[in-house]
């Protein structure tokens, strides 16, 4: 992990970590040849991600059998702290009806709610992420000497650490 001042680079297993911390994230596709950019549901399963989409609608049909990218993070604008996460990779739908299955029972629903919704699978090729702290500290949460530990977002949640 590089280490600028404020500004820690993530591993990818961190950073697939932390994603799995979160329940939204965006997706990034093209849609009548322009970038789109939608908030989606999502989970990691088996070291992929899983997106929920309606079934049917301009966001599968744009995902399917492309090259996407995915972000999420958790920032806190009080303390300007926090993490965020960028995934480029492959987007297929999700056609076995056991991996559907799967995917249904770990309840994984569409953000617009769909009775039957589909699943796109997007393998990470390219994985990167970034934790940001106070200027001045670092990734062992101590900030500036005689002062305590760094770590809590303004709703008072702590904010995920490795």
């Amino acid at each position: 992990m590089e280490r600028e001042d404020g500004v820690e680079t993530l591993s990818e297993a961190e950073c697939l970590r932390l994603l799995s911390t979160v329940p939204v994230g965006r997706v990034v596709y093209t849609e009548h040849a322009l970038p789109a950019v939608l908030p989606v549901s999502f989970e990691v399963l088996d070291g992929r991600l899983v997106l929920a989409v309606r079934r049917g609608s301009a966001t599968a049909r744009g995902l399917d059998g492309t090259v996407v990218a995915f972000q999420a993070d958790l920032l806190d604008p009080v303390t300007r702290t926090g993490w965020s996460v960028l995934v480029h990779g492959r987007a297929d739908a999700v056609r076995d009806p056991e991996q559907v299955r799967r995917v249904l029972r770990s309840g994984l629903r569409p953000w617009v709610g769909d009775p039957e919704p589909l699943f796109v699978a997007l393998v990470p090729e390219l994985v990167s992420g970034r934790r940001l702290f106070p200027t001045g500290q670092g990734p062992s949460g101590q900030g500036p000497v005689g002062q305590g530990p760094v770590g809590q977002g303004a709703a008072g949640r702590p904010l995920p650490r490795p």
